[in-house]
């Protein structure tokens, strides 16, 4: 375990849906890869779930919980993650948005959408450690990047800057018996575009990728690793934490930035 390196990584984590709480090994990787990582001072969440224009800054005092999603089983409803706000974190944010000419906005009773509590309570259970979500101001990837960039001091600083997504996600596959052809090969691309630091493919996905309209009918869970990879930008090395398939078409590859 290194507690002790000086630049947070940055992070990509494939977030799954309320029941991946009861995935056992689901959890206990997600639990191992944040007690590998160097304990942040605070967490600055990008989720999929959350894309409004401008970017948008999040609850800073009491942060509440969405429950975002329809047709669950009621306990899924119950779930709680008192974690505190992020005040300082917020300031911070501005500051680092304002000098990079981005507009934003507060929205002080917006809190965590499934897409950011989810995985924390499984890296991290206690739920004492400071969290901001920030919206995705659009879906371009040039935009997400140049915000990852702006954001990039921020690792200096102690804080974990997380996207959160899904690097393949199509609900019509949901459930297949066996991994299909074209989910395997864009979480390959993906995965050899990211280990490679191919910064111009990554941005080109849309036209470079196989199988891009399979793997993302609608591209708000794949751009979040994007905004990661801007604040990563000149990172060492790339790894992942965590891979394998979910239900079927669904990468479970999360992405170290270090």
């Amino acid at each position: 375990m290194n507690r002790c390196l000086r630049k947070m990584p940055t992070v990509f984590i494939a977030h799954g849906a309320p029941m991946l709480l009861d995935d056992a090994q689901w959890v206990s990787q997600l639990a191992a890869w944040a007690n590998e990582l160097p304990r942040p001072k605070a967490v600055l969440m990008v989720s999929a779930h959350w894309e409004a224009r401008p970017t948008t800054i999040g609850a800073t005092k009491v942060v509440p919980l969405i429950y975002d999603f329809y047709g669950f089983p009621e306990k899924y409803y119950q779930l709680a993650y008192p974690s505190p706000g992020a005040p300082e974190l917020a300031t911070r944010v501005r500051s680092l948005l304002d000098a990079a000419g981005t507009p934003f906005v507060d929205a002080p009773a917006r809190g965590l959408d499934h897409g950011a509590y989810i995985p924390l309570m499984c890296m991290y259970p206690e739920a004492d450690m400071p969290v901001l979500q920030m919206s995705m101001p659009s879906l371009e990837p040039k935009v997400l990047f140049a915000l990852g960039q702006a954001l990039a001091p921020l690792r200096d600083e102690g804080v974990l800057i997380a996207g959160s997504g899904f690097l393949t996600h199509n609900l019509r596959t949901f459930g297949n018996p066996e991994t299909p052809a074209w989910a395997r090969e864009f979480d390959g691309w993906v995965a050899d575009v990211l280990a490679r630091g191919d910064i111009d493919k990554l941005l080109d996905y849309r036209a470079q990728a196989p199988n891009v309209a399979m793997a993302h009918p609608t591209h708000e869970h794949f751009v979040p690793v994007i905004l990661a990879a801007g604040a990563a930008e000149g990172a060492a090395s790339v790894t992942f934490p965590i891979d394998g398939f979910w239900f079927g078409s669904f990468t479970k590859r999360s992405v170290q930035f270090a």
